[in-house]
């Protein structure tokens, strides 16, 4: 039986080879954080990295947040890196650049094999799957449902549009998003990311419109590359005091019309019906899950 999903709302990327980022990572709120040993990590400084990371995860651990880290391709380093991340503070892994099915789960057996060895109970570490190429977006659902350890899965914009020949504006990443969030959806799995790019960090108006928009849509978390991302992502990406209200308040009335025989029932000027019901419903199980994570 697969654990709970976590409540992910923001993620924020901390490289691991840069002190005062690492020293204030768990200050900034992020429900989970990623030490990144990819993008951020110069190809000359990967091994250097790796072994930063015993010390980086000992300070990150100091909060509440989830601790994960990010991975390289190809699968040389990748092994490395797992090597380097699989041990006591770490809950899961973000995989980029995956290619299907298999992918996933030849690295799953290699962390597998590195939790016997170290003590760890099995399964504990969990995998982020991140689609970033056109080759791999139609393995999309089989990579979702690859493996037990994977909770969430995402369509890397900025790789993914460059992959694509597109820009990674709201407009172009739109339909490949939503298969994303069907993908991730119908796997049982967390679909994250936002529909853009999270690398503009200067206008947090525009930003918290794309992540509500992204909400809208069925995300429930992305990644951050700047603390002050952080609050707007852990905001939109949970139910709004008004909606709980609503939601209440909907749920109240259904119980009511459930005892008067009625399947559907007029609401403050709309017909409710069972589909109306659930989401009200689920988005009370979102609040309290977030709460949870909070408190």
């Amino acid at each position: 039986m697969r654990a709970p999903l976590p409540v992910w709302r923001s993620i924020l990327y901390v490289p691991v080879n840069v002190d005062r980022f690492v020293e204030k990572a768990h200050l900034r709120g992020a429900d989970a954080l990623l030490l990144d040993l990819e993008d951020s990590i110069a190809v000359t400084d990967k091994e250097s990295a790796r072994q930063l990371l015993p010390r980086a995860i000992e300070k990150v651990t100091r909060g509440r947040a989830d601790i994960g880290v990010r991975i390289n391709r190809p699968l040389d380093l990748a092994v490395r890196d797992i090597e380097a991340a699989v041990r006591p503070g770490v809950s899961f892994l973000s995989l980029p650049k995956v290619e299907g099915a298999g992918h996933v789960r030849l690295l799953s057996e290699l962390v597998a094999d590195l939790e016997h060895k170290r003590g760890l109970r099995e399964g504990a570490i969990r995998f982020i799957v991140l689609v970033e190429t056109a080759a791999s977006f139609s393995k999309l659902g089989e990579i979702a449902g690859a493996d037990p350890r994977v909770v969430g899965l995402a369509l890397g914009s900025e790789d993914f549009a460059l992959s694509c020949g597109m820009q990674p504006s709201g407009e172009a990443l739109t339909l490949p998003k939503q298969m994303a969030v069907i993908a991730a959806r119908a796997a049982g799995i967390l679909p994250l990311g936002i529909i853009g790019s999270i690398a503009d960090f200067a206008d947090m108006d525009s930003f918290r419109a794309v992540v509500r928009r992204s909400s809208a849509f069925g995300l429930t978390g992305s990644f951050a590359i700047h603390p002050d991302q952080v609050p707007v992502l852990n905001e939109e990406f949970a139910p709004s005091p008004e909606a709980i209200v609503e939601a209440k308040a909907l749920l109240a009335a259904a119980k009511l019309a459930m005892g008067d025989g009625l399947g559907a029932f007029a609401f403050k000027g709309r017909m409710i019906d069972k589909p109306i019901v659930q989401r009200a419903a689920t988005l009370l199980v979102r609040a309290a899950a977030v709460a949870a994570r909070t408190e």
